[in-house]
């Protein structure tokens, strides 16, 4: 009875992210393509299979146009094929297009201007900001935003914030300039500003005072257990009821709000890679599928908002890592036609296949290094 118990709870849990997992990543991957597919059709090109996932096909159907939408077997990406096209990395079939007729040539990739190719490969990463920016102002303005008052109400001793000189009862009202409105704001500031002097302006008995604070990394343990690194000064928000405010927000405002949240999530991605590179920060925060599933189970038992919004910040992340310049994702096509609209002529056949290639080696090297992260992100929980 044990045993067929410990079976029930394996089930369970493996359900209980793996359904979320799919959720996300085939809302993001689906819109992924569907920019692409859109766009193709807008420029002429005739799309053979519209694919989720990759693989067999588990269950497809044709449309009225030929193009074949299919659910394959493995759910860890997907891809458009377009006419002409050898596989499933737009990579053309020469000895095909050699052999079809003008009329049949015109509608393939490869013969479209650079101009429209890079719409097309653009149009990917493009859907999936649009997607984000779409998920996060249906959140503004279904459920609005809930702030809290940038009151400072403990410091930490040992802290940055403790020899900068804070006292409780200080309210932050602007960091390097910029201003502060809310709790919320604070946070953002600080916690994309590991090892940087900070100007921090805060209103205090009636006036105001400057305090220099540099923002150190932490590590923070969320609810599920998760580790993370994060920049603080070591201030906690007031408690106060009166200081927590949900703002609402109409479509226009919630659009421009949910722009702003998507470029947050850009930027402090990209601040994060950055500190990487530079040796301050560590990759081991890098996650794969692994982690994704993982976390996509445990922000679902949060609710259904949670996971949607989930989905938003992971649309953002794919969108931004298909423009990496690497050969095998979209912006390493990109790169290949700046190239060419450059010089007014490709490159030879012989350079983008090596291009090719080391795009594919550096993928799988990004994906073992990722998946191994995982393996020691889950044994350490």
């Amino acid at each position: 009875m044990e045993f067929l118990g410990g079976i029930e709870s394996f089930g369970s849990a493996t359900l209980g992210y793996l359904l979320p997992f799919l959720f996300v990543l085939t809302t993001v991957v689906f819109f992924h393509e569907l920019g692409h597919f859109l766009v193709a059709r807008w420029c002429g090109v005739g799309v053979r299979v519209f694919s989720i996932g990759f693989g067999p096909e588990l269950i497809g159907f044709n449309d009225r146009r030929g193009t074949r939408w299919r659910i394959s077997a493995i759910p860890l990406g997907g891809y458009v094929k377009f006419h002409g096209d050898e596989g499933e990395a737009s990579t053309p079939d020469r000895p095909a297009l050699a052999r079809m007729s003008e009329a049949e040539r015109s509608t393939t990739f490869a013969a479209k201007t650079v101009w429209q190719r890079a719409a097309i490969v653009a149009a990917g990463p493009i859907a999936n900001f649009i997607l984000a920016i779409a998920i996060f102002a249906a959140l503004f303005t279904l459920y609005g935003r809930e702030t809290t008052s940038a009151r400072v109400d403990t410091i930490v001793p040992g802290t940055a914030a403790e020899r900068a000189g804070f006292q409780p009862g200080d309210t932050v009202v602007a960091i390097d300039g910029a201003p502060v409105s809310s709790f919320n704001d604070l946070q953002r500031i600080v916690s994309g500003s590991a090892g940087s002097d900070l100007a921090i302006t805060v209103e205090r008995q009636g006036g105001t005072v400057t305090l220099h604070a540099t923002p150190e990394l932490r590590e923070v343990r969320d609810r599920f257990g998760n580790v993370h690194r994060i920049a603080q000064l070591g201030l906690s928000r007031t408690n106060d009821p009166s200081s927590i405010v949900v703002e609402r927000f109409d479509l226009p405002q919630a659009i421009v709000l949910g722009a702003e949240e998507t470029w947050f999530v850009v930027a402090r991605t990209g601040v994060y890679l950055r500190d990487v590179l530079i040796g301050r920060e560590s990759a081991d925060q890098l996650g794969g599928p692994i982690r994704v599933a993982q976390v996509s189970g445990q922000v679902a038992t949060l609710g259904f908002t949670a996971l949607i919004h989930l989905a938003a910040v992971l649309s953002v992340s794919i969108g931004l890592i298909n423009l990496f310049p690497i050969p095998m994702l979209d912006g390493g096509h990109l790169l290949f036609y700046l190239i060419e609209a450059v010089r007014g002529r490709p490159l030879s056949e012989r350079a983008q296949d090596i291009g090719f290639r080391i795009g594919l080696a550096a993928v799988l090297m990004l994906m073992l290094f990722t998946t191994w992260n995982d393996i020691i992100h889950l044994s350490s929980l």
